[in-house]
């Protein structure tokens, strides 16, 4: 009987990339977890403990958690059975301690890094809207009927102050210093490292995805992916 083939795959991209919505694309077609410490440091901020309330306060301030939290957090989730065929981790590792703990827990078969020039993840993050529930807009791939009141509800449409163009800059400016740095040292580490251009639609470049991991005719040929790639772009803003 053949094994399952595993997949323990690390995603990176700048702002704007569009790896969280390629990684959940992925995720659903390759069936592991799509896992991202962001998402779960948001979850455990809406718990009413000790801990979470310290974590917000590391959040309120513009900090990152500390290294040794995530990495106990990160640890802990791999080591569920949902984990057991591998999973999609987007946002960690950060920097190389974080990377140091990964390798010493768990090991990792493929690399994908998506690639977008600085100007354009500007361009896409900093011009987007959302009302207060989350109801989002493009001012120019997607801009509501009437200039800044959300279609849908009414509600006035904000910027997030993360998506600002000085908070946009200096968080590439984190990218490039810190997780390019890491890339490097996984490429060195010869694990395949597959480098994708995230400029296109993200029909192409969840096929091109697909292609460099050679899976296109993954679960005998069915073709749900383009199902899963149509509700992701209905869902997403990208050029």
């Amino acid at each position: 009987m053949n094994e399952t083939k595993r997949w323990n795959i690390l995603i990176f991209g700048p702002q704007g990339s569009g790896k969280g919505t390629q990684a959940k694309i992925l995720s659903e077609t390759l069936h592991v977890p799509h896992i991202s410490p962001g998402a779960m440091y948001r979850q455990i901020q809406e718990q009413n403990t000790e801990f979470a309330r310290e974590i917000k306060s590391y959040l309120n301030r513009g900090e990152l958690a500390p290294d040794s939290y995530t990495n106990e957090m990160m640890k802990k989730r791999l080591q569920e059975a949902d984990c057991k065929n591998g999973f999609i981790l987007d946002g960690y590792p950060r920097n190389f301690i974080q990377a140091d703990a990964l390798n010493s827990f768990t090991a990792i078969d493929y690399i994908l890094v998506l690639q977008l020039p600085d100007e354009i993840s500007i361009e896409r993050i900093a011009g987007r809207r959302e009302c207060s529930k989350g109801h989002t807009y493009h001012l120019r791939y997607k801009p509501p009927k009437i200039e800044c009141v959300c279609n849908i509800d009414g509600l006035p449409l904000k910027q997030r102050e993360d998506e600002a163009e000085p908070e946009l800059k200096r968080r590439l400016k984190i990218y490039h210093t810190e997780t390019e740095h890491l890339i490097e040292l996984y490429r060195k580490q010869h694990i395949p490292l597959l480098e994708i251009d995230g400029k296109p639609r993200i029909e192409e470049v969840s096929n091109e995805i697909r292609r460099q991991l050679g899976i296109e005719t993954l679960n005998n040929g069915e073709t749900g992916n383009n199902a899963l790639i149509k509700r992701y772009s209905q869902k997403k803003i990208s050029k």
